[in-house]
């Protein structure tokens, strides 16, 4: 039996990964209310995350495999998401200059029979930063979208001094584990 692929989620950049692995897939987007998820535990809130969304979407058909996720930096156990504004960016990318901070992401895959899910930790560290290089990054408008303030795939790339773990994890969907659990399924 062929199965089908509902991403539940607009991340443009998982879209982008699944498309890079030639896994075909149909986008059914969810609205769950994610404030309900309270805990400032990084591997939980992903986690908790994860199922919220995946359960937010319906299946329509016993071949449909539903794939959510969710992803969150963590520096010295406090949660960076998404920054509101500048000032906020401004300092969640000086808290993390010259440190090593986490990048957890929770994955959950959904059929009709079962429930799967997952948590994939990297660890980053990035350069000593000035703030003159914070401000210039900024000003990109690249951070606004990425949890913690930056995208290592696009010009946040030069903030980065190494990663120890999954690149496209950092990313926003750890493909190479993704496959793997989806071929068990």
């Amino acid at each position: 039996m062929s199965s089908n692929l509902i991403l539940a989620s607009s991340s443009p950049r998982r879209q982008e990964l699944l498309q890079q692995i030639n896994i075909p897939f149909t986008i059914r987007k969810q609205n769950a209310d994610e404030s309900v998820i309270q805990t400032g535990d990084p591997y939980e809130k992903v986690k908790q995350l994860a199922l919220l969304k995946g359960r937010n979407v319906q299946i329509v058909s016993e071949k449909e495999i539903i794939l959510s996720a969710d992803t969150v930096v963590s520096f010295q156990n406090r949660i960076f998401e998404k920054p509101a504004d500048e000032e906020e960016a401004f300092k969640m990318l000086s808290t993390m200059s010259g440190e090593m901070h986490e990048v957890y992401t929770g994955v959950m895959f959904r059929t009709q029979k079962t429930e799967r899910v997952f948590v994939e930790k990297t660890s980053v560290e990035f350069w000593p930063l000035s703030d003159e290089e914070i401000k210039q990054y900024i000003a990109t408008g690249d951070p606004f979208d990425k949890a913690g303030a930056y995208g290592i795939q696009s010009e946040g790339a030069v903030l980065v001094k190494g990663i120890t773990g999954d690149y496209y994890n950092v990313v926003g969907l750890p493909v190479s584990r993704v496959v793997r659990e989806l071929e068990q399924i």
